[in-house]
């Protein structure tokens, strides 16, 4: 098999004149030049230079390499200086895949403040609540909430929560408090447009994992969406405490059933894999999970 190491040192003999002068230029010993020259003249089962005490020139065959090669392995080299410099200053397109809710949590200001520290950098988000492929779709990183599924993705987890049952109290004067679980499937649950009807809730409370059959008039494919119908008093919302926290604050959203939740509700960043992940990604997730962990934590706080 043709070795592209053994080529370049081809092409640098070539350029510089002499296997002294490459060697300099490599910073090897001529002979080891020598020896590797004799390796890819064998691979190729041709002679590549007619060598003699003065002089130095290519034969037939090694002038037919070097015309076909030399462009390509520059361009080689440039792109590897290229790829070296990527990894040592932030730099390129960095696709993101986040929740629909995503710049509610993490604010526009930070986004500005972070192209403006790395001039070099872009971002492109895709937002929604349903998980790309991030592999099929090119995605570098993604922001996930919930339990992971697909084992074969690299996560790194930045909170830990729950999801809970809430509702306007316009709704619950109107249609009153659920008193059970079971009292559940005779109210307007808001529901994952994506899941089946009648659909089920996951629910852990004092007697341990329970669930429910829960149906409703309205459901919709994003959490802020489904946080927006139960504020409009169209139902029973079961969404991140995260996203719920300032409506239970000011009191727009009353808790219901509040013994009962879901847990690990985690909120994930996920890779595609764990090897060689570019500087400019590495840069973003650090600059982003850091300011992630202060916004939870000084809301838990409050």
């Amino acid at each position: 098999m043709l070795d592209l190491n053994d080529v370049a040192i081809f092409i640098h003999i070539v350029e510089t004149g002499s296997f002294a002068a490459a060697a300099r230029r490599l910073g090897v010993p001529p002979n080891t030049l020598s020896r590797r020259i004799k390796l890819l003249e064998a691979s190729l089962a041709v002679r590549l230079f007619h060598r003699s005490t003065r002089k130095l020139t290519l034969t037939g065959a090694g002038e037919q390499l070097y015309d076909h090669s030399a462009q390509k392995i520059s361009e080689l080299n440039a792109i590897s200086t290229q790829l070296v410099s990527e990894n040592q200053v932030p730099m390129g397109r960095i696709k993101v895949a986040a929740p629909a809710d995503f710049f509610d949590l993490f604010l526009m200001e930070w986004v500005a403040d972070f192209l403006a520290l790395y001039p070099q950098l872009q971002l492109d988000f895709i937002l929604s609540d349903t998980h790309a492929d991030m592999i099929g779709e090119g995605i570098d990183v993604a922001f996930r909430g919930g339990r992971l599924k697909d084992s074969s993705l690299v996560a790194r987890k930045i909170s830990t929560g729950r999801r809970l049952m809430a509702a306007s109290q316009h709704y619950l004067d109107t249609f009153g408090v659920p008193d059970s679980i079971d009292a559940l499937q005779h109210h307007a649950c808001i529901g994952q447009s994506a899941s089946s009807s009648p659909a089920i809730w996951h629910l852990v409370g004092p007697q341990g994992a329970v669930q429910v059959e829960v149906t409703g008039r309205f459901s919709a494919n994003t959490a802020q969406a489904q946080l927006k119908a139960a504020l409009s008093g169209l139902g029973i919302c079961f969404l991140p405490e995260s996203l719920l926290y300032d409506s239970l604050s000011r009191q727009q959203l009353i808790a219901v059933l509040p013994d009962y939740g879901q847990l690990n509700n985690d909120l994930s960043i996920v890779y595609p894999s764990r090897h060689y992940i570019p500087l400019a990604v590495s840069t973003f997730v650090d600059h982003t999970v850091t300011l992630l962990k202060k916004t939870i934590s000084d809301k838990h706080r409050r």
